[in-house]
């Protein structure tokens, strides 16, 4: 039900999005996430999930997608509703001093609004084939939800920075076969990954483009792959097809929210408020004198912004609760 009035509602679903949905549910406020993407975790789900980071306090490094992960668990405990794939494009202030929030799938009440969108919006770049839209969602594929749905098959990826060759690794224990294309002879992933691409059994071709998708019954059955630079062609067996061309970011609708911004940044005070009250702003997105971009800092900032905001939402909330010790019922 979109139109239920919630506590707060938190646009992203990233790092520090997550963690503000969790910190809200300790304040047992009613909340719900908005996010773009059809998995919870933002960018470092889509773009670099085997990737480790090193700058979260008390890991001396974690996988982005493990990260993700413990995060998703986090929130667990807590009846959060999370809308995935759904752009927000709209805000207006109501009489009663709540929100209405209009996405490209309907409308959401709310109490209050934590923007936690990192840089903006992601999409993919899109494979620009003929043939491309009427495999989108079934055998062409610009994210992956679930591996053990390419099991047994011939998969080809097509792309050459850390997203692409991330996940031809990772398939490879699935697939019966991973072929990665791109259309430079090097890769601009991470060394030690581009080490273990040459170490697996991932079949290399560079330099590559995909000329054609060749179909059979409306199903996808061969690429064609073309070297622009010696005029050779060749066809791959293909069962799916994953394009890893990037994601552009943007902050769009955001523009016109009556914000005040500096750049693609929403400007905040020191608790997290935008410039209009009841709308508060987190992690990368955010921006104050001093603001250093780190996933730790969005982590900081999202208890300071759900404090606010329950105070917001009923003044006689203490802004300065109680530690987590008292807050969590003892196991």
């Amino acid at each position: 039900m979109t139109n239920e009035l919630v506590d707060i509602t938190i646009i992203g679903g990233g790092p520090a999005g997550l963690f503000a949905a969790f910190y809200a549910g300790m304040r047992q406020a009613k909340t719900k996430i908005i996010d773009s993407l059809p998995e919870l975790g933002g960018q470092l789900a889509i773009l670099y999930p085997e990737k480790y980071i090193y700058d979260v306090a008390g890991f001396p490094k974690v996988k982005a997608q493990d990260l993700v992960d413990a995060l998703i668990k986090q929130i667990e405990p807590f009846e959060h509703t999370i809308c995935l794939e759904e752009n927000a494009l709209a805000i207006t202030k109501n009489a009663d001093h709540t929100f209405t929030i209009e996405t490209n799938k309907g409308t959401h009440q709310t109490k209050a609004i934590i923007i936690a969108a990192g840089n903006g919006s992601f999409q993919p770049r899109r494979l620009n084939l003929e043939n491309a839209d009427l495999l989108e969602g079934n055998q062409l594929h610009y994210y992956i939800k679930d591996m053990t749905h390419f099991e047994g098959q011939d998969i080809v990826i097509c792309g050459g920075g850390d997203s692409a060759v991330d996940w031809a690794l990772m398939l490879e224990s699935y697939a019966k076969s991973v072929t990665l294309i791109h259309r430079r002879p090097e890769f601009r992933a991470h060394e030690y990954s581009i080490k273990k691409l040459k170490e697996s059994t991932v079949k290399i071709k560079t330099p590559y483009v995909i000329d054609e998708l060749l179909l059979n019954n409306d199903k996808l059955s061969e690429i064609q792959i073309k070297n622009p630079r010696e005029e050779l062609e060749e066809k791959l067996t293909a069962d799916h097809l994953i394009v890893n061309y990037g994601f552009s970011s943007s902050i769009g609708p955001i523009k016109k929210w009556g914000l005040d911004l500096k750049g693609s940044s929403i400007t905040v005070q020191p608790n997290m408020e935008t410039s209009m009250e009841g709308i508060f702003a987190i992690g990368d997105i955010a921006m104050y004198p001093g603001k250093v971009e780190l996933i730790a800092t969005g982590f900081g900032e999202a208890p300071t912004a759900v404090n606010h905001a329950i105070h917001f939402i009923n003044p006689k909330e203490r802004i300065q609760p109680m530690h987590s010790t008292s807050l969590y019922a003892q196991e």
